[in-house]
This record gives structure tokens, C-alpha cells and sequence, in this order.
């Protein structure tokens, strides 16, 4: 078996089995080709089903020159789960990255924005321009919800449940869940969708996608990223913020009014709680003030 239909048949396994995103796919094979490029790189000819472990621990060893400890760990994961598939497929008997460790990385806290720093950020949205009344709305919903960027640029209408004040979405793994949405994200929606989005000339496939750029067809993760970095400029906000950092902001605010953990897990989608701990970064002073309430000897 050859490289390139290894990947394949691998990439396959992900999508139909797994049902994994694209992003996700692309990020395995990237992951899987840096190995394949140091083997072509230093002209050795091996097969995946031959490559034993000394050549992998070699390769560990140069990408640590070039990326980071997190990166490394990452691809030392996707290598394993590649040769965990060839196992299962029969391909090979063992797994030549068993005995390799990953970098100690620790938890990386998220970076989170204030209420206020929330607010002044959709503030600065210019509403006089075609697509402000849009971008409020995308802004309010991701944070309204905790939505991941590739579940706002995929929300349907037929996703919207106004009258039980949900929505519908679908994340990680094409798996489903039911969000409460917010009634200010509810409003800016219903008047989006009368006031711009009813004047597009929408393109076919895209007819039931909420958000729509001026084309009438679906918005990029690439958009989102842009809108949040000009505003961030805009109000001279000294950090680095993403997509992401609204989820985070949405978890964390969630929690310090009181939510509970299990709560907020379920409405990010998270199957593991410690997943919604990562997301959800604690202060000291919080924690103190939860035993200070909640505690029976606390009088």
C-alpha cells in the first residue's frame, strides 16, 4: 500500500464513519504529509504498513526543531490515529508511535472578552453599511448561543424555533443540538431576515442558509475572522481575538452569573465535561465566592 491511497482510504474512514468536518480531514492529511515529505526529504522508501517506530521517533525529532510543543503533540495524535485505523483495516499489527511521547503542554486558558468589551465591540458595527444590520446579527447570535464559526455560517431558517426559543444546531460530527437563544439574538434575526436578506437574489443550495453574503450565497469561516479583526482595530482592542473568542466569552459569563457546568456543557456540544472546563477558565476570586454562598458551613 502506497502513501497517497493510505491517506485516501483514511480520509474516507473520517468522513463516512467518523463524519468529521473538512477542516478536520484537511488537518489530518496535512498532518500525515509532513511525514510523508521528511521520508522524501531524506530519500527513504517505505510503506505505512512497513514504517516501524525509530523512523517516526526521527521525524519527531526534526518537526520539534520547527513547531511548537502543542503542534508537535497534535501531530504525534494524528499519526496515531492514522495507524490505529491501518490496525483496525488489518493493515498492521501494531502501532509504531505506542512508544512515543507527546510534549507536556498543559491547559491553555482561552482568551475571553468582558461584558463590556462585548458590547463595545458589536457597537462599533457600522449600520449604515449594507451589511451591518448582518454582522450584528451574526455577532449577537454566535454570542447569544456559544456558536462554533462553522455551525453560525451553516444555521438554517429552518433551524429557528422562535416560539420555544431555541434553535437547532448542527456541530462536530454532523451530531444535533438544541441551543436557547437569547430574544435580543431573536430580533435582530427577524429583522435581518425581513429587512436584508429578503432583497438577495439567492443563489440555489443556499435558499434555507440564514446568513448570505451579497452574492446570495453562504459566508466563509474566512469572513467571520475578518469582520471580528476589523472591529477589534476599530476599538482598539489589544487582543487577539477570533470566532472562538465569543464562545469562550459566552461559557465564562454563563458561569460567573451562576449557570451550571453540566448546563453550559450541553449547550456547546461538548461531549466531555472536561472539554467545557478548559473553555470555562476560572478566577481565584470566583471560586472563593462559590464556597463562600454554596458551602453549609459557610455562616
Amino acid at each position: 500500500m502506497k502513501w497517497k491511497q493510505a491517506i485516501l482510504d483514511y480520509q474516507l474512514y473520517l468522513k463516512i464513519e467518523r463524519g468529521l468536518s473538512q477542516n478536520t480531514l484537511e488537518s489530518y492529511e496535512r498532518d500525515i504529509k509532513k511525514l510523508t515529505l521528511f521520508l522524501d526529504t531524506n530519500e527513504i522508501s517505505i510503506s505505512p504498513i512497513k514504517i516501524k517506530d525509530d523512523l517516526i521517533q526521527q521525524f519527531i525529532y526534526e518537526i520539534a526543531k520547527k513547531v511548537n510543543p502543542r503542534s508537535q503533540a497534535r501531530i504525534i495524535s494524528g499519526l496515531r490515529s492514522f495507524f490505529d485505523y491501518l490496525i483496525f483495516e488489518n493493515y498492521r499489527e501494531s502501532n509504531p508511535t505506542d512508544l512515543i511521547e507527546a510534549p507536556k503542554i498543559g491547559r491553555k486558558l482561552p482568551d475571553t472578552l468582558s461584558e463590556d468589551e462585548i458590547n463595545e465591540l458589536i457597537s462599533a458595527i457600522d449600520l449604515s453599511k449594507t451589511q451591518g444590520e448582518r454582522n450584528r446579527t451574526i455577532l449577537e447570535t454566535m454570542y447569544s448561543c456559544g456558536l462554533r464559526v462553522s455551525e453560525v455560517i451553516t444555521l438554517r431558517i429552518s433551524d429557528l424555533f422562535f416560539d420555544e426559543g431555541f434553535i437547532r444546531v448542527v456541530g462536530k460530527g454532523n451530531k444535533e443540538r438544541f441551543v436557547p437563544i437569547h430574544y435580543r439574538a431573536q430580533k435582530y434575526i427577524l429583522s435581518y431576515n425581513k429587512d436584508i436578506r429578503s432583497h438577495l437574489k439567492i443563489e440555489k443550495k443556499f435558499e434555507d442558509t440564514l446568513f448570505l453574503n451579497r452574492r446570495g450565497k453562504g459566508l466563509s469561516r474566512q469572513m467571520i475572522f475578518m469582520i471580528l479583526k476589523d472591529l477589534a482595530i476599530q476599538i482598539n482592542l489589544n487582543k487577539k481575538i477570533s470566532p472562538h473568542t465569543l464562545r469562550h466569552s459566552f461559557a465564562t459569563h454563563l458561569l460567573k452569573n451562576g449557570a451550571d457546568l453540566r448546563a453550559i456543557q450541553q449547550m456547546l456540544g461538548h461531549e466531555s465535561i472536561t472539554t467545557t472546563e478548559v473553555y470555562v477558565h476560572l478566577d481565584n476570586s470566583f471560586l472563593k465566592s462559590v464556597v463562600e454562598k454554596y458551602h453549609p458551613r459557610r455562616s
